[in-house]
């Protein structure tokens, strides 16, 4: 079972891999689908020598759609990163099975629209080693590829949600020449609109109508796991390391407490994370919860909040005494407020107000600017300056087990240590053997000083003394034997680590369809070869490569209508609109189209 774990640079990752993180990955310098969160391949390889350490696995992403001139770009860097050693490479354009690209598994990103049994298996033929589903995929619909393929799945578990399917969305290419596809999304779904119907009656006004909450599918893991899932990814190659930190952990704990109970399913990579503080995803940059699809189409599940698009954060409680200072509030369980924590609440027309608590007393809370604010008002904290506090100090350490075994030989004493992977260093020291006059002190500082692990990442898990006799030893003598074997076993055990070689040999096996318009993304001659020999025969250009007027830019199972309570399938009894509905923000103006019968909303500019 693998917990993925995003980082937007080396800080990240490495606070990914110390709380507890089986997989991390990253984006290199270029042809990531988050073009700003980039990395240099020397950065790169100091994560991957770290995380190695922990068998934590590092994958790079290089999942944008290339231009024929990048691909040759794409290829030098990919045999780069192989270079330096990592795991395996997230990808979108399947140009890059036409190139030589090193031996290294290629994992198939979502940016494909991996949600069909037919498509899996296509990728799996290909040679792909993981897919990653989309988001929208629900259980059942993962039941059922899990059971006709043997690739391993990844399925997001907590984070942001994309309204459009991954590798799906025009919207911001359409709008500004920013193509998501290409890793510069201007993130247009987060905008407020104006929901309008065919006779320009105002439905909605200046609401986050695409906007949706984010994942949190903590509670399902062992659905998953039993569904088929092998790889829980986590959101977030633009979030900060309190993200990083905080998810991972909640995350990390989640996993541990089941696989305590359920032995059929194992930890992915070594080492044991002690925690040194309460992970808690509403203390950190959270849009509220949501669970999605993950049951297919459901009344009570909440997935957008129309209110805002930054982080909800915490409840707080509601306003119940208003003073000329501030206000006191009814506070919701376990809560503690703070000097300096960022709240904020919404007025009466819906707006959200944000902010600072100047002080607080207990319930009582003195902002730092006068607000207005009615009793019954709820309070929302999106800043907790004390958890915030925490996240920057240390919170969690991660150590390898080892056994240890001492023990005499004619000549001296033997240190043998061995780790939880089965690395193993036996060393001999040749030294007088001194029997001591104190035996009960000697075999306790013997004890003691074996147990000691000084500046090292392992952790004593067995300690067996096999001397006949109790023996007297400086202190500085044990301490660098004990220095020169863990070093050794620091040293062995990183060596020891080896990427499997994987390469991908040309195939012919037929796509899904003999079919492509602009949604197929095919954005060089590589890519179109590659359809071509998978039986394709009428391929269209990618829309960067040539947009197409008055088609849909975005492909969602998110539907405005049914969020809204206006579905007529679903709500019999709501009001009719008349349609078409149009989405506008300024200048920009999106027609919706609803095709009910696949269940699907549409966006068109």
């Amino acid at each position: 079972m693998e917990l993925l774990s995003p980082a937007k640079d080396i800080v990240c990752g490495i606070a990914a891999v110390n709380h507890g993180a089986d997989a991390v990955y990253i984006g290199a310098s270029d042809f990531g689908a988050r073009r700003s969160a980039g990395n240099s391949v020397a950065d790169i390889a100091k994560l991957v020598e770290y995380a190695h350490r922990f068998r934590s696995k590092i994958y790079v992403t290089l999942n944008t759609i290339l231009r024929d001139d990048e691909l040759e770009l794409a290829r030098r860097l990919a045999w780069q990163l192989y270079e330096v050693g990592v795991d395996a490479f997230i990808i979108q354009d399947l140009g890059l099975l036409e190139v030589d690209m090193p031996p290294v598994a290629l994992h198939a990103s979502t940016q494909m629209d991996n949600r069909t049994v037919e498509k899996v298996q296509f990728l799996e033929k290909c040679g792909f080693r993981q897919v990653v589903l989309a988001r929208e995929t629900p259980l059942q619909i993962v039941k059922e590829i899990s059971a006709q393929t043997n690739v391993a799945l990844e399925y997001f578990v907590h984070g942001a949600l994309c309204v459009s399917y991954n590798g799906q969305c025009y919207l911001s290419a359409a709008a500004c020449g920013r193509s998501a596809n290409r890793g510069e999304c201007a993130q247009y779904c987060r905008l407020p609109y104006d929901l309008i119907d065919a006779d320009g009656q105002m439905l909605q006004k200046s609401k986050y109508l695409l906007s949706l909450n984010d994942l949190n599918l903590s509670e399902h893991l062992l659905e998953l796991m039993d569904a088929g899932v092998s790889s829980f990814k986590i959101e977030g190659r633009l979030k900060d390391e309190n993200y990083v930190k905080n998810i991972t952990s909640f995350y990390r704990q989640k996993i541990d407490a089941i696989l305590e109970h359920h032995t059929q399913y194992k930890h992915d990579s070594s080492g044991r994370v002690s925690f040194f503080f309460a992970p808690n995803p509403q203390k950190t940059f959270s849009r509220g919860e949501t669970t999605y699809f993950l049951y297919g189409r459901d009344k009570n599940t909440v997935y957008s909040t129309h209110s805002t698009p930054k982080s909800q954060g915490e409840l707080l409680g509601s306003v119940k005494q208003i003073f000329p200072d501030g206000f006191s509030l009814e506070v919701a369980k376990d809560v503690v407020c703070h000097n300096g924590d960022g709240c904020y609440f919404a007025d009466n027309d819906g707006e959200m107000c944000g902010f600072r608590v100047n002080r607080a007393e207990g319930a009582r809370l003195f902002p730092n600017e006068k607000i207005n604010v009615a009793r019954g008002t709820q309070i929302f904290r999106n800043s907790d300056t004390e958890f915030l506090k925490i996240l920057s100090g240390k919170t969690a350490e991660r150590r390898v087990a080892v056994d240890v075994l001492f023990d005499e030989t004619d000549t001296g004493f033997l240190l043998q240590l061995t780790d939880e992977d089965g690395v193993c260093v036996q060393k001999e020291f040749f030294a007088e053997k001194a029997l001591a006059k104190n035996t009960e002190r000697a075999d306790e500082n013997l004890r003691t000083q074996l147990e000691k692990i000084g500046n090292t990442y392992f952790y004593i898990r067995n300690l067996q003394i096999k001397t006949g006799k109790s023996y007297f030893f400086p202190m500085s003598q044990l301490a660098e034997w004990r220095r020169i074997s863990f070093d050794e076993l620091a040293e062995k055990r990183e060596k020891s680590y080896v990427v499997p070689e994987v390469k991908i040999v040309p195939t012919n096996h037929p796509f899904v369809t003999d079919h492509l318009t602009y949604t197929g993304n095919v954005f060089n001659q590589k890519a179109e070869a590659f359809y071509r020999r998978h039986g394709v025969k009428d391929i269209a250009p990618a829309y960067e490569a040539k947009p197409v007027e008055n088609v849909p830019v975005m492909f969602t199972k998110y539907c405005i209508k049914y969020s809204l309570g206006l579905c007529p399938k679903n709500f019999p009894n709501a009001p009719r609109v008349k349609e078409p509905l149009t989405l506008r923000h300024g200048n920009l103006s999106l027609q919706l189209q609803f095709d009910c019968q696949n269940c699907m909303m549409k966006v068109v500019k």
